[in-house]
């Protein structure tokens, strides 16, 4: 009986149409790193304290910082108090400056940011002091969203198809990504960030499910992990943006509106041929199948696409498959356990790149910049290694370079730097290894849904931990 897999074989099984396709499949993913980590660039720390422009009614001719030193108590350092305040008085100014004030409250008519050069998230939205949670909040509610795009896209494009799924999230990221910029509330863009997370999801897995499906057997890790290594460029590229771009609504808008130039993609991108055959639209097929093979510069035999018949569909795999057996029970918990820890260093020092003392803008680009070979090599790496023990390697120094950073003193962001470089390249490695292995574990019937229940499930665990590690550790600086 000929299997879809012999179709594959005949047009070839990665040829130049399908480096196309992974090519353009990738280009898609190139923007996705600035939704994940952006915000970051949007949020640093600015100096800050309370308005306390309410004694400028009492003395008008006041210098700033005589009102500072009359209206701001000062830490045991001498600085002002960035979250508290003295309370006003109906005093006269005389009776303020020879008897001072003493009763203090937080601040009660916003901040004030004297070094801010243009608006941030931070400042516009006054996220300092109380409102600090709201940043962490957010990227939770971001990582929510990729866990509900994961149980919503890709039993969607079990149903209506890989094409027309992929084109619908592009067009929601590029839609709603442009959004935020014009929102005139954190909490409206807490909203918009949690349906790009939900579409970013749609696109990373159905980018994946193409990908794998149009390249035989043999050349699916390579397919998996060049879409990869544009994602790790576009860790470098924003970089760039965020270092010539500082207002927050113009940095949003380049990071999203790009998305609109990839509107060719409703004329270039091809379903998959597997879902047509699955779906018995099987003239639909063999014109995807012959369009392949003319572009690879093969002829499929005619006596071959006679025998292309629709397949019978499997009964669709379900999470509760994941346990149902004792052997895939145990696949599931160890994956599970290890896409946690993947996603645990992955996110932990992407999140914090401006926690480790050096220029946030050259931290980040020697991020991106050892993500290309960290994803690249692993084509060669687990070819030569196989996949458990490369696996396993990168794991654990992931896991040691972490726990070295913490041996470090403050006072040596260098050797921090460096450090959290090496695990940001033995974390990315891990994370595509985990990827390729995920997929290969499972049996094909529920390959799919193990891949997104499990890349997604650990991420957003490891995001909401890693929110609250980041504020106790900005806390405690």
């Amino acid at each position: 009986m000929t299997e879809f897999g012999d179709f594959i074989s005949a047009l070839g099984e990665f040829g130049l149409y399908q480096k196309l396709l992974v090519l353009l499949i990738s280009i898609s993913l190139l923007l996705n790193p600035f939704q994940m980590i952006g915000q970051v660039f949007m949020v640093l720390d600015e100096p800050h304290h309370c308005n306390t422009s309410w004694i400028r009614a009492i003395g008008p001719n006041l210098t700033e910082e005589e009102q500072l030193n009359l209206t701001l108590p000062r830490d045991a350092d001498g600085a002002y108090e960035q979250c508290s305040m003295y309370s006003p008085v109906d005093w006269d100014l005389v009776s303020i400056v020879a008897y001072g004030l003493n009763a203090m409250e937080k601040c009660s008519s916003g901040w004030v940011y004297p070094s801010a050069q243009a608006p941030s998230l931070l400042t516009e939205f006054d996220l300092v002091c109380d409102r600090k949670d709201l940043i962490d909040i957010s990227q939770s509610i971001y990582m929510l969203g990729l866990l509900l795009g994961s149980i919503i896209f890709g039993p969607l494009s079990d149903r209506i198809g890989r094409r027309p799924v992929f084109l619908i999230c592009m067009l929601i990221r590029a839609l709603f990504g442009v959004g935020i910029a014009f929102v005139p509330h954190f909490y409206v863009y807490m909203a918009f960030r949690c349906v790009v997370g939900t579409v970013e999801a749609g696109i990373m897995i159905i980018a994946l499910v193409l990908a794998t499906e149009w390249v035989g057997v043999s050349h699916r890790s390579k397919a998996v992990l060049i879409s990869h290594c544009c994602f790790a460029i576009g860790q470098t590229i924003l970089a760039g943006l965020s270092y010539g771009i500082h207002n927050w609504r113009l940095l949003q808008i380049a990071g999203s509106a790009p998305v609109f130039a990839l509107f060719f993609y409703i004329w270039v991108l091809p379903e998959s041929a597997r879902w047509l055959v699955i779906k018995g639209r099987i003239e639909e097929a063999k014109k995807v199948l012959q369009k392949a093979a003319s572009i690879n510069k093969r002829t499929i035999p005619p006596q071959l696409l006679e025998q292309l018949k629709p397949e019978t569909q499997p009964k669709p795999g379900s999470t509760l498959d994941l346990f149902r057996k004792k052997h895939l029970r145990k696949v599931t918990l160890v994956m599970t356990c290890t896409w946690f820890a993947d996603s645990l260093v992955y996110y932990g020092l992407s999140l914090n790149v401006s926690g480790f003392g050096l220029d946030v803008y050259l931290t980040q680009l020697a991020f991106g910049g050892v993500e290309l070979p960290a994803r690249f090599s692993c084509i060669f790496l687990l070819q030569w290694f196989g996949r458990k023990k490369i696996q396993a390697i990168l794991l654990l120094l992931s896991g040691l370079m972490c726990l070295i950073i913490t041996g470090i003193p403050k006072d040596q962001p260098v050797v921090t730097t460096i450090l959290a470089t090496t695990g940001k390249f033995t974390a990315t490695a891990s994370f595509s290894t985990s990827y390729v292995y995920s997929a290969e574990l499972f049996p094909t019937v529920i390959s799919n849904r193990s891949l997104e229940t499990l890349s997604k499930t650990g991420t957003t665990e490891a995001g909401v931990d890693l929110e609250k590690d980041n504020h106790k550790f900005s806390e405690s600086k």
